[in-house]
């Protein structure tokens, strides 16, 4: 086999979605094939809706947390489909079971992602015990073939997770890299020497792109944490997690700003400094992407020669404008040679990662995983209150879910389950999700009737109909996370060629399309008017939460040039905390666009207040990039003098935005800034860079003031 065969068949290999899909073909195979062999037609709908409840039941873990998850998974499907089969010839009791498990179920979401996912599947199996249960023989025939077809895949997912077991960690570490080199090519275009440049559409792009970062970040952190001791990786993925902790150090010092960036093309107009700052910054950008691959494809990665030439190349350029001695650019030059020193970091950071132990840094994670009954049941007690997202969520489907049934019984609905089934996967915790799931579940089952009709007559022989059967099932996996309206359309193709086993395929045509949008208004009916999590009312507390955090981590920062830089756990969680609340606003304004335009509240104001968040958050970042101690005591003294009034003043504004009182007055004071600007224009001392940081965050104040006092009003 030829090196350019092989490596192509790794990096097939090393897809996430071609392996999963590969798993799922052999699980359906293994379904089908003895069913066939045996022609046992009736028993393959069971199955195979076993298979799908497991598959998106499941969760990551490493092997023995995913056994555990997969036998308490296990016994909450087998108590979902009895319960289902003792009380279905019981209406009365049947709803009040459902209403009642259906909440029960939603709310053990509380103690963590493992468990809402073990929820949802419990809730997905017992509907389709539901959809077979008037047609069961024996009240243990549905819950032992769904089991049986649960029970194949997980021992194949086992199997399969053992031969790789540190794929997890390699492919949500390259989704890191991957979007950091998305949000190097949108941060390059700020360094495009054009005046008529503004900053605001710039700032909310990569507010967005911050956001997945902070989500591809945390998803990493989350898989390692599985794979931890209480929060302490140890063992092969520890080298992994130096790698990450590299990531995270890349994040800070790539989401800084130190400088306003359009006076930057003000100045250097008419050279091309600018144009290879953005040269090495889209440089880079290819750099992630092939650490990236090399991480996905677990080989070590080889620098290009390119990012060097980049960096000598802009360092001669500095060096040309510094001897021109203009004055006019006395000020912005200094600016530049700290986002070089910086970007000279970034490329140091780059060359470690074949060698992260390099890189001094504790190998501990922040665990909040629930461990004891305790702890679970402390989890679900914070949540049982109006003002928990996921109380208000069990409340929702559990009230939908029931009136489905309720209609079901009411008009005598053959196939009705099914309506419960949309509902199921339509309702989401907030409206902008259920929209989009909405609109995807319609579109995807229109085209997937069209198609399976059209199949179902060209493919009359149960041998083609077996391959279809297989085909769509590894497509709704392939599609589920990529794109849920073709994922729909696939699973509603196998739905019809699954009943045709069961000799009704042209039969439930009708139904399927009538189901879906019944339970599709239940979906929509449910999020708009029971206990609707409206985003403008909650934006002021996120606007609140992203300030207070800024200010705890700009606080931890401060306190380091006293003692020196340190990356301590406490440190990382103050970062990670500033830049998960910056990217929960950043979605929340998102979500809001979706919503109807009565429950919309100052959209310009909530972006102009998004981009100075984000702009601050930068700010502070380029401070905690540039962390070193401060011997000189005057400076030190102006250092937290200046820090103490940005203190009391952001510490007004979010008491501002959670309409608590506070004194007004402390915007009155602008003490600092005039030592600020005067140290600004006069020293030239690393310690300026830290000064001029705080003179870019102070002046941002009185306008965050404003857009505060705008927001605590809306509540």
């Amino acid at each position: 086999m030829s090196a350019n065969t092989l490596l192509t068949f790794r990096q097939i290999w090393a897809s996430k979605t071609i392996n999963y899909s590969l798993l799922i073909l052999v699980t359906m195979l293994g379904v089908v094939v003895p069913c066939w062999y045996m022609e046992q037609y009736t028993a393959i709908t069971p199955l195979v809706l076993g298979v799908i409840a497991a598959a998106l039941a499941e969760t990551d873990d490493n092997f023995w947390g995913r056994f555990k998850a997969l036998v308490l998974t296990f016994i909450c499907f087998a108590i979902a489909s009895l319960s289902i089969e003792i009380l279905y010839p019981y209406p009365l009791f049947f709803g009040i079971g459902l209403f009642f498990s259906t909440f029960g179920f939603i709310m053990l979401g509380a103690i963590g992602a493992r468990y809402a996912s073990i929820a949802f599947g419990s809730l997905l199996i017992a509907i389709y015990t539901m959809l077979g249960a008037s047609e069961s023989s024996s009240i243990f025939t549905q819950p032992i073939m769904l089991l049986t077809g649960a029970a194949w895949y997980y021992f194949l997912s086992l199997l399969w997770q053992s031969f790789w077991p540190m794929q997890p960690v390699q492919l949500s570490l390259a989704q890191t890299f991957q979007q950091l080199s998305f949000y190097l090519n949108a941060k390059s275009s700020r360094f495009h020497p054009s005046i008529g440049n503004h900053s605001q559409p710039m700032r909310l792009e990569e507010a967005c792109l911050n956001a997945n970062i902070v989500e591809a970040l945390e998803l990493c952190r989350h898989t390692f944490i599985k794979r931890s001791k209480k929060g302490h990786v140890n063992g092969p993925n520890d080298r992994f997690l130096r790698i990450y902790f590299l990531a995270q150090d890349i994040h800070e010092r790539l989401s800084s700003s130190h400088y306003r960036y359009h006076d930057f093309a003000a100045h250097f107009e008419r050279s091309d400094v600018l144009f290879r700052f953005k040269h090495l910054l889209q440089t880079y950008a290819q750099e992630c992407q092939q650490i990236a691959e090399a991480t996905r494809l677990n080989q070590p990665y080889v620098r290009s020669e390119n990012s060097v030439f980049a960096l000598d190349e802009l360092q001669g350029a500095m060096t040309h404008l510094k001897q021109q001695n203009n004055p006019n650019w006395q000020q912005p030059l200094r600016q530049l040679q700290y986002l070089f020193d910086n970007l000279c970091t970034v490329d140091r950071l780059l060359n470690n990662i074949n060698n992260p132990n390099a890189q001094p840094n504790d190998n501990v994670l922040d665990d909040k995983t629930a461990y004891t009954a305790k702890q679970m049941w402390q989890r679900i007690r914070d949540n049982i209150s109006p003002s928990s997202i996921l109380f208000r969520h069990a409340a929702r489907m559990s009230i939908a879910l029931t009136l489905g049934y309720t209609i079901i019984e009411l008009f005598s609905i053959d196939h009705g389950f099914w309506i419960l089934l949309t509902t199921l996967f339509v309702c989401q915790p907030n409206f902008s999700s259920t929209k989009q799931k909405l609109f995807h579940r319609i579109s995807g089952t229109f085209a997937g009737l069209i198609i399976g009709v059209i199949m179902l007559t060209f493919i009359p022989d149960v041998q083609g109909q077996l391959f279809v059967i297989v085909l769509s099932s590894v497509l709704f996996f392939a599609f589920r996370l990529q794109n849920y309206a073709y994922a729909t359309a696939v699973i509603t193709v196998l739905v019809l060629f699954l009943f045709s086993q069961l000799g009704a395929g042209y039969a439930v045509i009708l139904p399927r399309l009538v189901d879906t949008l019944i339970g599709s208004i239940l979906a929509v009916g449910a999020v708009y008017f029971i206990m609707p999590d409206w985003q403008a009312k909650k934006i002021p507390s996120l606007m609140a939460n992203s300030i207070a955090a800024n200010d705890h981590y700009l606080g931890l920062i401060i306190a380091q040039y006293r003692v020196g830089k340190t990356d301590d756990l406490t440190y990382r969680i103050a970062r990670r905390a500033a830049h998960s609340h910056d990217a929960n606003l950043s979605a929340a304004i998102s979500n809001m666009l979706a919503e109807p335009g009565k429950h919309r509240y100052a959209v310009d104001e909530s972006f102009r207040f998004l981009t100075l968040s984000h702009a601050l958050l930068s700010y502070v970042s380029a401070l905690g990039a540039h962390r070193t101690l401060i011997n000189d005591a005057v400076t030190h003294k102006l250092v937290i003098d200046a820090y103490q009034e940005i203190h009391v003043k952001l510490d007004a504004i979010d008491k501002a935005l959670r309409d608590e009182a506070y004194d007004p007055q402390v915007f009155d004071t602008n003490h600092i800034q005039h030592k600020l600007s005067q140290w600004r224009e006069s020293d030239g001392t690393s310690a300026q860079m830290i000064l001029q940081q705080l003179h870019l965050i102070h002046r941002m104040l009185p306008e965050i003031k404003t857009l505060s006092q705008t927001f605590s009003k809306s509540k």
